[in-house]
């Protein structure tokens, strides 16, 4: 099939690459004309692991292309995807506007009828908006679908190779057996293809995200129970998550969840509520708790500096969200270093991929190591933010000689409590004390 999809972000890029990977015709276009005379080079935008090389290739097979010519990208295709950005406003409702403004250069270019498929994860009614912004510039008939992604950063490429599922809003039949054979070649191990009206696959995404939002934002409030305690929350954790009604995903406590989908998703399903007069009094509690747990490391560290920060120098591993992606929207890791510099702390830091773009909401004020070693020197405490890999089995010998202090604050529960009790460190984790031992 000839596919467009308009916005080379985590979701078009992806997109774009693992359909050319399955014998589609992709053409991938955005008005960025750096981010696609490097795109043509195969440098990746962002940090993806997995995806240089489908774009490479593919683009060597000539079945992906680049372009900053939307028209044309729209012109030559039969199935357009919109996956554009939506950022928050102001008051937590997503912007449409680069939505909107996809689906007039659509409207403009429609020379033969199309499939418009939005990518882009969109309030309830926004399939709608795309279809009257069409229409107010062509007469051709075409279809309008939702398809909302459920892509996981650090492993997007897997997720939409092997989706556990696709759910797709559609208006009519014709639609759904296009859409079908789109996605038939990911779906040959049985998982559904879920068809539905239009207005429930808009509210399908952002109720999963905020589903996986409130388990997170829940399994932080126990660990802070469990430290008032005395209990283990990595032993609570394992009671729950083998409740087959619970499962074990998303039950991990940890510094917050940050990134570019929950916070911004969570605000825009409850704007949503609230102008069609429905109160998620759960949600906001969500986000609630949610900010309060990205101030819990810098609590720890300041207990244990008994409130006298200043003048202090801290290191902190990991400025993602999470690992194995470079994005540090909503990064809890960032929340803790404003912190620390507003109590007038000196911080080193160290990211395996986020350290570039985590340069532009630093703005210099932190040292930057290019090696994870390199930040602890002559520092008193070490704080682990994203459970990158490298950090899972460090040199602690080699840590407690370069730390001027033996204290670690873990906010992913990476290291045994015992273990480093009996390496002379104070070590400080989520939902747990050194008193209790994991086994």
């Amino acid at each position: 099939m000839n596919v467009a999809v308009v916005g080379t972000g985590y979701v078009g890029l992806v997109v774009g690459a693992c359909l050319a990977e399955t014998g589609n015709q992709v053409a991938c276009a955005d008005v960025d004309e750096a981010k696609i005379a490097a795109l043509r080079q195969s440098l990746m935008p962002i940090h993806e692991p997995g995806l240089e090389p489908l774009v490479s290739h593919n683009q060597r097979q000539g079945r992906l292309r680049f372009t900053t010519d939307v028209a044309e990208a729209v012109r030559a295709s039969d199935i357009v995807f919109i996956a554009v950005g939506t950022p928050p406003d102001e008051d937590g409702s997503a912007d449409l506007q680069h939505v909107l403004a996809v689906a007039r250069t659509i409207g403009q270019n429609m020379d033969r009828p199309k499939i418009v498929i939005t990518k882009s994860t969109v309030p309830v009614g926004t399939a709608e908006r795309v279809r009257a912004e069409i229409v107010k510039h062509t007469s051709t008939p075409f279809h309008v679908c939702s398809n909302p992604e459920f892509l996981k950063e650090g492993a997007a490429v897997e997720d939409f190779m092997k989706p556990d599922r696709v759910v797709v809003g559609v208006d009519s039949d014709e639609a759904a057996k296009v859409v079908a054979e789109l996605y038939a070649p990911f779906l040959r191990t049985g998982n559904p293809l879920i068809f539905m009206d239009i207005p429930s696959a808009e509210i399908t995404k952002y109720a999963a995200n905020a589903m996986l939002a409130t388990r997170i934002s829940f399994m932080n409030q126990i660990a802070r129970l469990c430290e008032a305690v005395g209990a283990d929350v990595s032993l609570v954790r394992r009671g729950i998550g083998t409740d087959r009604r619970v499962g074990p995903a998303f039950l991990f406590p940890g510094p917050g969840y940050g990134g570019s989908c929950f916070p911004k998703d969570v605000k825009a399903l409850i704007r949503t509520a609230e102008d069609r007069g429905v109160s998620l009094d759960i949600l906001r509690a969500v986000e609630a708790a949610n900010d309060c747990q990205k101030r819990v490391l810098f609590e720890k560290l300041r207990r244990h500096f008994d409130g006298r920060l200043r003048g202090r120098t801290l290191a902190v591993w990991g400025l993602a969200f999470k690992a194995d992606t470079d994005d540090v929207r909503e990064s809890p890791a960032l929340a803790l270093i404003e912190a620390l510099l507003e109590a007038g702390a000196a911080v080193r830091v160290h990211d395996p991929a986020a350290a570039a773009t985590a340069r532009r909401y630093l703005d210099g004020r932190v040292e930057c190591a290019e090696h994870a070693y390199g930040a602890l020197e002559g520092a008193e405490a070490l704080a682990v933010v994203t459970e990158w890999r490298e950090y899972r089995s460090p040199d602690f010998h080699q840590i407690k000689r370069l730390l001027s202090r033996p204290l670690i604050v873990d906010g992913r529960n990476l290291y045994d409590p015992e273990k480093l009790a009996r390496l002379g460190f104070t070590y400080d984790s989520i939902g747990r004390s050194l008193a209790c031992a994991s086994w």
